[in-house]
Order: structure tokens, then sequence, then C-alpha cells
């Protein structure tokens, strides 16, 4: 064991492997040079502030009216880009780069757009509410007036007819008379009309409600517009009805206009004079075609102000998005004794020490103050934050391994493992050196416009893409390595690394697939042999072949986490962790999935028939019974009896010493007192209200062992789930070949002939 460790203290520092080491560090701040500092700061994103008045309400913080102001001009920002996008413009792909101007000129500009903005849509919505009302008048016109005028001539007709026949009697005068008057015009006889315009969704209801609301005493006529008509409420083009109701009495007249009124019909009074409604048709178009030229005229000064604030919008986005920032880190801050100094705290790698040095320095000589920015490093207690330290490469793995968790401070960095590991099994599940050859266009198509695409506005698939370019590149090339293996391109077997080992018997068997087929030369030197695809046996072979390729594959990567464990423990020098966690899960894991590995590999090496199912059934059930064919090796069975109760002793080792151990620990440390560590007074008074020095955790007996045995059950749980769960790999792989098989055969052979 001595030797062991000596062996590792050898070995190099694994400064790639584990986060970055992170000081605690203070800073007082004139008041002059705060905002420039802070600013700084941000642009080289290497130090991360402690939030100094965490008591304190976002209302009662010193800077609250600037993030106000600031959200506010955030407001306006997104106004600006909703106009933007409304009016069908586009916002510049190379915005303008000007010198950032003052906030306070900066918030004087955006309202100033804001208010000839308002004021344009307000005139262009007024504008655009007459043009509509003149078009559906219009509309009114040329539809009613046409009911009008053959309702009138049907009328005079009739009164011709009826005149005729009454006045060649001329003993029926009287009746002629009466006659006549009631063919008078309408006003004349109560007859009224009122016409309008209605959507054209709503014309049958509303046509029913009449009817009803009349009792059936209406004539109701109705023609479709013709022009669809921009709705100001949803600005959609609706297609719209023109009616005419025909109705006696001002009762009936009364309720016609409410039901309009109801249904959002508007009503438009047109005469019946035919010379009257002419000369209000010219009218009506002589002012539709000026305010179409005073419309179009303020449609395109809109467009040019918007234009105009386009080219600058992304810049103003930006800086809006900085002052918010800066002031909101601002707000983290102290104010001293003096109120002439800011005071803050915050967590920073101590490789950039000096590089936050120079920022402050060059802060203090950007503001002409007279006093610099002292920086000078705290002790701290409590746990630092993690900080890795990532390139275009691997920051997206990186951020693969964050949304599980993010790793301690100085623990292992699994992403320094998931560069090779999570890309590889994707290549077993969806190994074929045709597909991967095209996603590895794909991804060098990405990596080779990395500079143009990363100044762009991407969607978020196509952002999701990009961001995991190099993810995509290492995916592809794996994919290429397991297609060679399973020799499979879309799904088509060719010989590359020479010709099969198997041959026909005789001439016979020219078509046989497996049967008569015999083994004349050595194996296929790499891969899978082309002789295999399409066999009777094939499926059988691969399922095998790729199941069992999956247990070894799941059981290494989690051997590798139980390793990791190990130099965790190491590092801390925790001997607790090395001989209570790592060892006993070592055992355990190995004594029941790495034994099954290992068959495995000697079943794969001999080349013998035993049933693995039934060796791990049989290992618990009844261990020990007579294996008989299924014995691979001699002394399997004594060997199976003694990985199987090493397994069932690691479990308790992992539950209960570690909790007993460190309650004994502790109790030798503190003599079985319960109160905390004594401070000296003069620390109470240099420490900070908030500083790290207070928060100190007291031991508690319960919570570590319902911890402890959480972890154990989760541990012997998960050994046996994740087991299962790597068979995915296995299934995902068979579903892929044989659905690019179907593929190929279905579709490319029927398509091709």
């Amino acid at each position: 064991m001595e030797r062991m460790e000596k062996l590792m203290d050898r070995l190099p520092p694994m400064d790639l492997m584990r986060s970055e080491k992170m000081t605690l560090v203070q800073l007082i701040i004139p008041v002059e040079s705060a905002h420039r500092a802070i600013s700084y700061l941000g642009e080289l994103g290497l130090l991360q502030f402690r939030d100094l008045n965490a008591e304190k309400s976002p209302f009662q913080r010193t800077f609250v009216n600037q993030v106000k102001r600031c959200g506010e001009m955030s407001r306006k920002l997104r106004f600006f880009k909703d106009q933007i996008s409304k009016a069908g413009l586009l916002s510049s792909v190379h915005p303008v780069v000007e010198p950032d101007v003052e906030l306070e000129e900066l918030e004087i500009q955006l309202a100033e757009h804001e208010h000839e903005l308002i004021e344009m849509n307000s005139n262009s919505e007024k504008l655009r509410q007459t043009y509509n009302e003149l078009l559906e008048f219009k509309m009114v016109l040329q539809k009613a007036g046409g009911f009008l005028v053959s309702s009138n001539n049907h009328a005079v007709a009739e009164e011709r007819e009826l005149s005729e026949n009454l006045y060649s009697n001329d003993d029926c005068v009287e009746t002629s008379l009466l006659l006549e008057q009631e063919m008078r015009p309408a006003d004349q006889s109560g007859l009224r009309f009122i016409s309008g315009i209605i959507c054209k969704s709503g014309a049958l209801r509303f046509e029913r409600m009449l009817f009803r609301a009349t009792r059936g005493n209406m004539l109701f006529n109705q023609a479709p517009a013709g022009e669809e008509i921009m709705d100001p409420l949803s600005a959609e083009m609706v297609e719209k009805t023109v009616f005419v109701v025909h109705f006696s009495g001002e009762q009936a007249r009364t309720k016609v206009l409410k039901i309009c009124e109801a249904f959002g019909a508007n009503c438009y009074p047109i005469p019946e004079d035919i010379n009257k409604q002419r000369k209000i048709t010219r009218e009506v178009l002589s002012h539709l075609s000026e305010l179409v030229t005073t419309l179009d005229a303020g449609i395109h000064h809109r467009n040019k102000a918007l234009t105009s604030i386009g080219y600058h919008l992304t810049q103003w986005m930006s800086m809006v998005r900085r002052e918010k920032a800066v002031y909101d880190t601002l707000n983290m801050l102290n104010f001293d004794v003096t109120k002439k100094c800011l005071v803050g705290e915050g967590w920073c790698p101590i490789f950039a020490k000096t590089q936050i040095q120079e920022a402050l320095q060059r802060a203090t000589f950007d503001s002409n103050s007279q006093v610099g920015v002292i920086f000078h490093v705290m002790d701290a207690v409590e746990s630092p934050p993690t900080y890795f330290r990532t390139n275009h490469f691997t920051n997206a793995y990186q951020e693969i391994v964050d949304a599980y968790g993010v790793a301690r401070y100085q623990e292992a960095n699994p992403a320094v493992y998931t560069v090779i590991t999570f890309p590889f099994l994707f290549a077993v599940m969806f190994g074929d050196w045709g597909h991967g050859i095209c996603l590895l266009l794909g991804a060098l198509v990405l990596i080779a416009r990395e500079s143009r695409l990363s100044t762009q506005k991407l969607g978020s698939f196509m952002e999701m893409l990009f961001g995991g370019r190099y993810v995509l590149l290492l995916m592809s090339l794996f994919s290429i390595y397991c297609g060679l293996i399973y020799n499979e391109f879309f799904s088509v077997p060719f010989h590359i690394f020479g010709g099969s080992a198997y041959k026909c018997r005789d001439a016979t068997c020219s078509d046989a697939r497996s049967a008569g087929l015999i083994k004349f030369r050595d194996p296929y030197p790499f891969g899978v042999d082309p002789s295999w695809r399409g066999s009777r046996t094939e499926l059988p072979f691969l399922n095998s072949l790729k199941m069992k390729m999956s247990i070894l594959l799941g059981v290494a990567q989690m051997n590798l986490g139980i390793i990791l464990s190990y130099f965790n423990a190491r590092f801390f020098r925790s001997s607790l962790d090395i001989r209570y966690q790592f060892v006993p899960q070592m055992i355990f894991l190995n004594s029941l999935f790495g034994y099954l590995s290992l068959l495995i590999v000697i079943k794969w090496c001999t080349g013998s028939q035993a049933d693995l199912y039934h060796v791990m059934i049989y290992m618990f059930l009844s261990p020990t019974d007579d294996l008989g064919d299924n014995e691979l090796f001699w002394g399997q069975r004594p060997l199976q009896i003694v990985l199987l109760l090493l397994a069932l002793v690691a479990v308790p080792w992992m539950l209960f010493p570690k909790p007993f151990i460190l309650k004994k620990l502790h109790s030798e440390r503190f003599q079985g007192r319960t109160y905390g560590m004594l401070v000296t007074s003069e620390f109470d008074l240099d420490v900070e209200p908030d500083s790290a020095w207070q928060h100190h955790e007291e031991f508690n007996f319960s919570e570590v062992f319902v911890h402890q045995m959480i972890h154990s059950i989760e541990f012997v749980l998960g050994a046996v789930s994740n087991t299962a769960s790597y068979l995915r790999l296995w299934a995902l792989s068979l579903a892929h070949s044989e659905l690019s098989t179907v593929f190929y055969e279905k579709v490319l052979l029927l398509a091709w002939g």
C-alpha cells in the first residue's frame, strides 16, 4: 500500500482533471471608479462576487434606481424589436459599431425614438381606420346600391302592369288610386332599409338574429364584398359581406341597429337616388386615393426610422444588458464607514489574480481616480465554487456534465472522460460508416463557418447544433470506426479488409447463406465478416455480440467512476472514504458484474456453449449445485461462492463503519461537548457580517447515518439498474441496423429496380 502511494505521489498533478484552485478576495473600490472597475471585471469574467446585502430586498439596495432605468430601457428596446419584426424588416446582421454613449444620453435617445414611433403608430392607426371605413363604404355603395336599383325597377314594372289593368276599367278609378298609393316610394309607405357590412363568419348568425328579433317581418339581402379588409384588432385580412335589411317601423329600426352594434357590423347610409349614389362614390374614391398616398408615405417614413434604429439595436441592447449587470453587481457591494468606497468580496481562480489586478489598475487610470483599488486575499472556511477552464472544444462536454450535476470544489472532473466516452457510446448505438461520413461533413461545415456563425443570431435548433459542433465531429469519427467494425455502409457490407473467411463446400451451395459454408482461411482481419450479412444466423450472432459488448462497456465505465472516487478521496486525504466506500464498492461491483464480464471474455476465447443466464441466476439461487455443461473453467463453483459472499459482506461494509467512526472522531475531538470552536474577540471584530468564517457546520449522527444508508442503497440498486441500462446500447444498435436494412431493401432497391 505504501509503495502504491509513493507511485501515485510521483505522478504529475492532474490540473486538467480538477477544477481551478480558488481564493476569496476583498476589493475596496473608490466610488468614482466603481462602475468602470466592475465593468472591466465583468468583461474579464474571472471573479464571482458574494452578495453582502442578502438580507435586503431588491428595492432597498443602493443602485435600485439605476436598475429600474435599465429595465425601462430594456422594455423600450424590446418594443423597437417587436416593431421591426412586425414591419417585416431585418435587424442589421453587421451592426454599426460606434463608441459607447453615456447611459443618460442613451436614455434620452430611446425616449425620443419611442415617442416618435408611438406618434407615428397612432397616426397610422387613425389613417388605417379611416381608410377601412371608406373602403367599406365604397363596397356598400357598389353592392347595396345594386340591391336598391333592382328592387326599384321590379316595383316600377309591377306598378305599370297593375295600372294598365286597372285604368282600362273606368269604374275602378278609386281602387286604382289606392293601389297607386301603395306602390309609392318606400318612405311614404313606411318601408325602410339599413345597409352595412359585416364579417363573413358572422353573417349567418346575424341574419338569424334579425329574423327572430323582427319575427320574420324583414327582408335580408347580402353579397360578398369582393375584397379582403384588414381587421384593426388582429391586423389580419378578413372577408366581409355587404347586407341590406328592409323593415317597417321605428321600433324595428331600433332593434336592427342594436343587433348591428352587437355583431360589430358597420352601417353606412345610402341614398336611393342613383345620381346621389354616383356622386358619393366619386367622392369616396377620391378620398381613398389620397389616403393610399398618405399611408404609403407614412409607412415609408416609419420603415426608414425603424431601419435607422435597427442599425444600432444590437449595440444598444448589449450596452443596456451590460449596464444592468454592472448595477446588479454593485448592489451586492457595501459602502464603507466613510461612504466613499465600496467593499466587495468574491471568489477568483488563483491564476487570475494578476489579470484582475491589471484590470483594476486600468479602471483607476481610465476613471482619473486619485485612489487606487485595494485588492487583498482573505481566508475562507466555506467551500469555494467550482470553476473549470474550458475552450471551444471542451465547453459542450462540460455543459453536458453540468446538466446532471456540478462537481464539488477540486473534485475529479468527469467532463475530461466524457470527451471520449460520450461520442463513443453514441457510435456504439449508431455505428455505420456511411452515416458517419454524412455526419462528419455536417460537422466540418459548422467548424469551417465557425467565425461567421458565431456572430449571427441562430434559431434554437441551429444554435444547439453549432454549440455541439465538436461533439458532432467526434461522434462522426467514432461512428465511422464502429461502422467499420460492424461492416455497415448504409446497412450494406463491403470486403474492405480482404475476402471472407468462408466459402462453399461445393458448387451445389453457391446460393447458400449459411448451410454448406466452410471456413477455409483465417478470420476476417477487422470487424464482422461480410458473410454474416443476410445469413439465417445473422440476427442471433449480432445480438449476442452487441449485448455482451454493451455489458463490457457498462462495467468498464462504472469501474471508471468508482476509480475516480478513489482519486477524490486520496486528494482530500479521506482514508475513511477509501476504506469504507471505494473498497467495498469495487468488491461488490466486480464480484457480480465484473465476474459476468470475465465469463463473457472466457466464452469468447474458448468458444464454449455455456448459458451465462443460467450461470448468473443459479449463482444466487443455488450456488452449491454442479454447473455441468455451463462450467467454463476449473474451480468456477467455489469461486462463485466466494464472490457471492464478498458481495454480501460489501453491503454492510459500506453502510455501518463510516457513520460510527465519524461519531467517535467527533466525540474525541470535542470530548462529548456540543458547542463549537472558540474564537478570539479580536477575530470577531475583524470579520464581516456575512463572512464565510461565521459558518460552522454541526455534527448530526442521524443525518450522517441516513445519508450513508441512502448512498449505500443507491449504489447497490444503481449497480444492477445501470448494468441493465447499458443494454440500450445493444437495443438501439440493433434497431438502427435493422431500420437501415429495411430502408435499403424496401425503398432504395425497389426504387432503383
